[in-house]
């Protein structure tokens, strides 16, 4: 099957933990809106299915996927349709509800990092609320975020596969997703990461090893992965990195 991913283009955002899976599987798929318009992709398409009036079930924003007859929406729910279907999800049910737990937990981490530079309204540009960026932020970096990352360390020492993946004894999406969440937080928050990195070790590691597999590796280094810019998730305001 070839699945037809939908996001915003010139940004990696939610997307990008879908896109890090369709990767690593090897998977046949098409980025719609950074595909060709002439060959009926592009912004346009997009656009058809986001705002379409004969759209069954409407998603409410990017990213979503188009696998067959099946238009998915949310990127936990992406992945957890994607996971068996790629090789990405344990067999086990309770296991496969671990990782979906795992992801959810992800996705709030996500809210809270874009919050970080945008606290008061999506809407507004970042200049527009700098004072209280600067002080969601300080409370991001010295509260929640150790939190959040010191929870993913806890879960990583106590697999009960006794690995050192997140969920059973390989590769899920899970960690795959832990893998962007540090590239992510690496980028926009250096300063603040650097002394939690040294708390997180099994954190740390597994962001390298991710890294470091063959199709991972060479999807990082070809023009399909997109930089980080001040567009995105994360993005870094030396201001706000303390």
């Amino acid at each position: 099957m070839r699945y037809e991913l939908y996001y915003w283009p010139g940004i990696q955002g939610r997307g990008e933990f879908v896109r890090l899976a369709l990767e690593e599987a090897q998977a046949d798929y098409v980025d719609v809106a950074r595909a060709s318009e002439s060959e009926g992709f592009g912004m346009p398409a997009l656009m058809r299915l986001l705002e379409g009036d004969d759209v069954r079930c409407p998603p409410f924003a990017p990213p979503f996927l188009k696998a067959g007859d099946q238009l998915i929406g949310q990127t936990a729910n992406i992945l957890l349709f994607l996971g068996p279907r790629l090789g990405l999800a344990p067999e086990d049910e309770a296991d496969r509800l671990w990782a979906h737990q795992l992801q959810l937990t992800i996705a709030d981490l996500v809210t809270e990092i874009h919050d970080s530079h945008h606290p008061i309204a999506s809407g507004l540009y970042y200049e527009d609320q700098k004072p209280e960026a600067t002080r969601r932020s300080s409370d991001f970096t010295e509260t929640r975020l150790p939190k959040f990352l010191h929870y993913f360390e806890t879960v990583l020492a106590r697999n009960p596969a006794g690995s050192s993946w997140s969920v059973g004894d390989r590769l899920t999406y899970v960690d795959l997703s832990l893998f962007q969440l540090m590239a992510g937080l690496h980028y926009a928050y250096p300063h603040a990461m650097k002394p939690l990195a040294r708390s997180v070790t099994r954190l740390e590691a597994l962001y390298q090893r991710v890294g470091a597999r063959a199709h991972i590796a060479a999807y990082l280094k070809s023009p399909r992965r997109q930089p980080f810019n001040r567009d995105g998730i994360f993005r870094h305001y030396k201001e706000l990195d303390r």
